[in-house]
């Protein structure tokens, strides 16, 4: 006689919830597994417990981007950005081998311990760009090649100016300035789009100014064709963490 795993929800939650993530108390329901059910299961090794509400199967090594899959669904707008972003695309200097994961979302959100025990990682969620609508925002993130399908991950125009945002803050300007000169032909009516709607006058004209030394794109061209946020007619100028002065025009 085959036996029903229905009847034995432990053998149901194997079969089931998907490996390779960690899973809710939502899902156990689902199962018609309730909280103190859970919290049994946890008491006899079939479940790990990772958080108030947040479960994983024992020995079940998840990876960063199946717990990825399961912050989105808590975060809006959660990606992969800036320096991460880059580095997935190619575009590294001197990569570590266990380098900090930057993620961008829409809204405050502190990582949770369980994750950043395992991947260390920094949130942003600065309003950086004001969206003229949501095409745009869509337009921006995509899933490079060999990463499991869905996972957003900000273009390279648009990783750049998330890493530009940072300089001086989580970024240093040398290694940033390095990571630009990988950039390779950005798509011109793309990064014009994002520099008129990006709200940071200090990555604006960091790319306008790294732009006119390598090259990377035609800024007058640019500056012509988009209406570019480049702030007053004054030079920004701010000091860095590490005592550089950092004086930029407002055209590059």
């Amino acid at each position: 006689m085959v036996e029903n795993p229905r009847k034995h929800p432990i053998k149901r939650l194997q079969l089931e919830l998907p490996r390779g993530a960690p899973f809710d108390l939502q899902a156990l329901q689902r199962l018609d597994v309730s909280a103190q059910l859970a919290a049994h299961y946890v008491s006899s090794g079939w479940l790990l417990r990772l958080a108030q509400g947040v479960y994983a199967f024992p020995n079940d090594a998840f990876g960063v981007y199946g717990a990825l899959g399961f912050l989105r669904q808590r975060v809006a707008g959660l990606h992969v950005g800036g320096k991460s972003a880059l580095a997935l695309q190619g575009v590294r200097h001197n990569l570590g081998t266990r380098e900090t994961l930057t993620l961008w979302g829409d809204a405050r959100f502190e990582i949770p311990d369980w994750f950043a025990s395992r991947f260390p990682a920094r949130y942003r969620h600065a309003r950086l760009f004001d969206w003229a609508g949501e095409s745009l925002a869509g337009k921006t993130l995509a899933t490079p090649p060999g990463l499991p399908d869905g996972l957003p991950v900000s273009v390279p125009e648009r990783a750049i100016l998330e890493l530009l945002y940072d300089v001086g803050v989580h970024q240093g300007l040398e290694e940033a300035r390095n990571l630009f000169e990988g950039l390779r032909s950005p798509r011109k009516e793309l990064m014009g789009q994002l520099l008129a709607c990006c709200t940071s006058v200090k990555a604006v004209r960091l790319f306008l100014t790294w732009a006119r030394e390598t090259g990377v794109v035609d800024v007058d061209a640019l500056l012509e064709r988009f209406p570019v946020r480049t702030g007053s007619n004054r030079r920004w100028m701010s000091r860095l963490d590490d005592g550089t002065l950092l004086s930029l025009k407002p055209h590059g």
